[in-house]
């Protein structure tokens, strides 16, 4: 089993900064791509970061700039530095991760739970 927690959702105003968590714990062989994915209300779900194992990064057009993702390998962690807020980034963000549970397995998505983020005006 894998699980995903996310932590560090909340209500703040505009302008302001907030940083969310997630932990990756479980039966881990390997962890290949980490990201965040946001689903505002009505709206389908949307990649808005990923780091890869190579530590490389891609944002969507929305938020470079003002977000960063990182991740710390030993620990199974990412994290996602949010800076310069706006209302439009209100919803619900969910931790994704590939991971490779056994050596000889497939990799398989996973996904926290959600940890809301409200922005207000």
């Amino acid at each position: 089993q894998v699980q995903l927690v996310e932590s560090g959702g909340g209500l703040v105003q505009a302008g302001e900064s907030l940083r969310l968590s997630c932990a990756a714990s479980g039966n881990i062989f390997r962890i290949n791509r980490m990201g965040w994915y946001r689903q505002a209300p009505g709206k389908q779900r949307e990649e808005i970061a990923i780091i890869t194992s190579a530590s490389s990064t891609n944002y969507a057009d929305s938020v470079k700039g003002r977000f960063t993702i990182s991740r710390h390998y030993a620990k199974n962690t990412v994290t996602l530095q949010m800076s310069s807020l706006k209302p439009e980034d209100t919803g619900v963000y969910y931790c994704n991760a590939l991971i490779k549970t056994q050596w000889f397995s497939a990799d398989f998505d996973y996904w926290g739970q959600g940890t809301r983020v409200t922005v207000s005006s």
